[in-house]
């Protein structure tokens, strides 16, 4: 009998007023409110899967970043079970006092693998990963020069970098080329997710590599998004578009394609030496469990003995796009398995949101600051889960909501 973990009962709100100090709260609530931007926090009852309950009701799941269908797949439970079983379930330090178990270990070597590089190190998060590592790669004196339509992630490492940063147009190779010619930094690093996250679109990545070679700066991407989907044998847009000289560090997520937790950097031996002794995130951090890393490096397995998964996933995920495209909807330039559609203002967003809910489809709204002012949408994830006669049915919704 599947384990089922029963919801605690919420306790009655006694909440009084805001403490004095706190008081500035209210105001600030209020005005996400009447923006349209409060945003409520579901419960999720049971696997992700093609179908998902979420405060009870039963809907076509299209909030998930499970591209590849792996988050509840029971192999996954398995492998994160034995994994527990053998070194327990916390880590207990951090991985350069004592967390870096034998699950880490050979979790970092399937990764290194995957993307044929020489090394890779795993974060606690995607998150993680991102900040630190561009924390450490450059400083004061420095320059970072980042999409303008990149993760969260990316822009906080940014900024805790304290590098001088210039933000380019979203792929815009000449506005980038210019921002280097310019620049007289002791050193310069370019990063740029390679698959958007809000967006669908892929960046330039032989036009980026070689704008660094021309400025001898550092490339820096993020695969979170493409990890898993993308290339021959699934290591992502690096590998499907032959960039892997041009790049020198490979950032990106077990938790989305891969169906587990965590984040990676990957790329030279010297250059993961140098992140276990100049990233805070990782040196800092309790290592994530081992079972979670057991559950990844199954996952990895599974990417190289189910290639049908990408390829099907992706099929499906243009002819998705073009049913929309050719109903006339604004997807905003998509690529892939991320497909959205501009409604425009928040409020919407949040309003084609729940017509979809009303006709059993979980398509989350996302609005400022994920997006664009007066670029809200809403966000079709595809799954491998996902059937052509589901994606039609989507499709058909979004079409007669236009």
């Amino acid at each position: 009998m599947p384990c089922r973990v029963e919801p605690v009962p919420r306790r009655p709100s006694t909440t009084g007023p805001l403490p004095p100090a706190l008081e500035w709260i209210a105001g600030d609530l209020d005005a996400l409110e009447a923006a349209g931007l409060e945003r409520p926090m579901r419960v999720r009852d049971g696997r992700q899967a093609a179908e998902v309950s979420l405060d009870g009701r039963r809907l076509l799941n299209f909030g998930s970043n499970d591209y590849l269908g792996y988050a509840g797949d029971v192999r996954l439970t398995k492998a994160a079970s034995r994994a527990a079983c053998a070194e327990g379930f916390g880590a207990g330090a951090s991985p350069l006092v004592s967390g870096h178990s034998t699950a880490h270990a050979a979790l970092e070597a399937a990764i290194a693998n995957l993307l044929d590089v020489p090394a890779a190190v795993v974060f606690p998060s995607g998150f993680a990963a991102n900040s630190a590592t561009i924390a450490a790669l450059v400083g004061p004196g420095d320059m970072v020069v980042s999409d303008e339509r990149n993760h969260a992630s990316i822009i906080d490492g940014c900024r805790l970098s304290r590098a001088t940063v210039a933000v380019y147009p979203h792929r815009d190779v000449a506005a980038l080329e210019r921002i280097l010619a310019g620049s007289h930094a002791r050193r310069r690093l370019v990063v740029s997710d390679t698959l958007f996250s809000m967006d669908g679109t892929i960046a330039p990545l032989a036009d980026l590599a070689a704008v660094a070679e021309r400025h001898g700066a550092m490339l820096l991407v993020d695969e979170a998004h493409a990890t898993g989907v993308f290339g021959a044998h699934g290591s992502g847009l690096v590998e499907e578009t032959g960039c892997a000289d041009g790049v020198h560090v490979r950032t990106g997520t077990l938790s989305k394609a891969l169906g587990a937790a965590g984040g990676f950097v990957a790329g030279h031996a010297e250059l993961i030496r140098f992140l276990r002794h100049h990233a805070r995130a990782w040196i800092f951090s309790t290592a994530h469990p081992p079972a979670i890393a057991g559950a990844a490096r199954c996952a990895i397995d599974l990417v190289a003995s189910e290639p049908e998964r990408r390829r099907e996933l992706l099929a499906q995920a243009a002819a998705f796009r073009e049913r929309l495209t050719s109903g006339g909807l604004d997807l905003g330039g998509a690529e892939a398995q991320i497909v959205p559609v501009v409604a425009g203002s928040a409020d919407a967003a949040v309003a084609l949101g729940k017509r979809l809910a009303d006709l059993g489809f979980f398509v989350p709204a996302i609005r400022p600051p994920s997006v664009p002012n007066g670029r809200s949408l809403v966000r079709a994830s595809l799954s491998w889960h996902h059937g052509e006669a589901d994606l039609m049915r989507l499709a058909d919704a979004l079409v007669a909501a236009r």
